[in-house]
């Protein structure tokens, strides 16, 4: 594959919510990160939308500590990078704020020339305000005569009622190739890496069946818990949190089927064709749990923090089974699991091979390939060999591309960095479709409501700072996981901490 074009000149990017946290400490460092590697022309305006009465100092004092700056060389990047950017005060539901960022927008393509304007608007706001935006967008500042593009910051409902009416307020305001539906997952290195590694080895595309593989495991480890933001989490539960979008969003790029081409809209096809082909999910085969205080009391309960409802049986942890029913993966259980209060935090894939068959190393460990999202990205398959030496005992060892290691002299990109390039370019490969959407809550939106409503069911308690509730290890046994209790494997020592 060749390097698509490294930059888009005289393009205004506005973020909108520009005062706000997300802003802050993701949407302007990503901007940063691009200028500073050079992904990012200095013809680029940037314009900073928000209610607050900020001067552009105010923004700057507020975003710099934010930014990070390896080198020195780099610091006097930052001068450089805030010379792209200004400030708009204005409302988000009337006119006015939008007139004065119009001016802002064409005096600068005045300016530069500009016959095909392109505009690229950071919806960094909470969905309450997502229609009147969009709205005066539409109305005030749409590129009639060039290109506007929409990033659309998740949550993108929260069901799927609300997903559609979302979708509905949306469509007739902006075609769907105008949207970008941002999930910072499908920018992270390992994430992107999945369908390179499938496709282009046949020595893994060829096993990566149901006929090779026994379980899979897509874990997500939180080693704290919502520390005085249980309000809003009350709200929004673990699965809603991670599972619907960020965790099943690596589990499609990790299932699909091989895309006809490298065509964002074949991708993104093949994501759509495996979700219709999974079953809904079996009630009574889940695991769900709530944090309680740690072992030692030191750490608190969920419902400890003052701001959840007295009596919550929000879920802070959920273990999930997937039934793909289609030729590739039919009776291979997938296990999604996710929690908070963990005993380390962690996001990973585990896919473990079938045992020999019979006759000679019949007994030994299974084969197993893990990828490491974050912390410290890896792959590595555990696999056995001969113990060095006289011996004929076989031992637990490992394939490893640890990137810290490997890649020590490569820039990789922050996931909002890669997406926001990958906006800039047009490219919808890592975006969620609007029917993406559709079918992704039409299938979790039935758990939902039974784990919601008037009969939910109790969350088993799990102490904050334990690998989750009791019932895991069995759960996971259940769904064809095999501990080897008895061929232990310890991670090298490259990387500490790991197992």
């Amino acid at each position: 594959m060749s390097e698509p074009v490294k930059f888009v000149k005289n393009t205004v990017i506005v973020v909108f919510g520009a005062s706000g946290d997300l802003a802050k400490k993701k949407t302007f460092p990503a901007l940063f990160g691009l200028y500073r590697e050079g992904y990012l022309d200095e013809t680029t305006k940037i314009i900073g939308y928000a209610r607050s009465h900020l001067t552009v100092e105010e923004l700057r004092e507020r975003i710099e500590k934010n930014l990070k700056t390896p080198k020195e060389e780099d610091k006097k990047k930052v001068d450089g990078f805030f010379k792209m950017v200004t400030y708009v005060s204005g409302p988000y539901d009337q006119d006015d704020g939008f007139i004065r960022l119009r001016e802002e927008i064409e005096t600068f393509e005045s300016a530069k020339c500009t016959l095909e304007p392109h505009r690229l608007f950071y919806f960094a706001l909470p969905p309450s305000v997502f229609l009147p935006v969009a709205t005066n967008i539409k109305k005030l500042v749409y590129a009639e005569k060039g290109v506007t593009r929409l990033i659309v910051e998740k949550p993108f409902g929260r069901d799927l009622e609300t997903a559609r009416k979302l979708q509905a307020d949306l469509s007739p305001l902006f075609r769907e190739d105008e949207i970008f539906r941002i999930d910072h997952y499908l920018g992270k290195e390992l994430v992107k890496n999945l369908l390179v590694m499938r496709f282009g080895n046949q020595f893994l595309n060829s096993a990566w069946n149901k006929d090779n593989i026994q379980s899979i495991q897509i874990a997500f480890k939180e080693p704290f818990g919502t520390e005085g933001r249980g309000g809003y989490f009350d709200n929004i539960g673990i699965i809603r949190d991670v599972m619907q979008n960020h965790l099943l969003q690596v589990l499609t790029l990790l299932t699909m089927e091989r895309p006809v081409s490298f065509d964002p809209e074949a991708i993104r096809d093949e994501k759509v064709k495996v979700l219709k082909a999974m079953a809904p999910f079996d009630h009574k085969d889940i695991l769900i749990g709530q944090y309680d205080k740690s072992e030692d009391g030191t750490k608190p309960s969920y419902l400890d923090d003052e701001t959840v409802k007295p009596g919550s049986k929000c879920v802070t942890f959920a273990a999930l089974a997937f039934q793909i029913e289609n030729e590739r993966w039919s009776g291979v259980p997938i296990i999604m699991r996710a929690g908070k209060a963990l005993n380390e935090g962690k996001v990973e894939i585990r896919l473990q091979y079938k045992a020999v068959a019979s006759g000679v190393f019949n007994t030994i460990p299974h084969n197993e390939l893990v990828i490491r999202i974050q912390p410290n990205e890896a792959v590595y398959m555990k696999f056995n060999s001969k113990t060095p030496g006289l011996s004929n005992a076989t031992q637990v060892t490992d394939l490893d591309l640890t990137y810290s290691s490997r890649y020590k002299d490569f820039w990789i990109p922050e996931a909002y960095e890669a997406l926001i390039r990958d906006a800039m370019l047009g490219d919808h490969s890592n975006f969620v479709r609007d029917d993406e959407l559709e079918v992704s809550w039409s299938l979790f939106t039935p758990l939902l409501n039974y784990l919601e409503g008037e009969n939910a069911p109790q969350p088993e308690l799990y102490p904050y700072g334990s690998r989750g509730p009791k019932g895991l290890r069995d759960y996971l046994a259940k769904h064809n996981y095999i501990i080897e209790e008895k061929h232990p494997y310890t991670w090298p020592v490259t990387t500490p901490n790991e197992e």
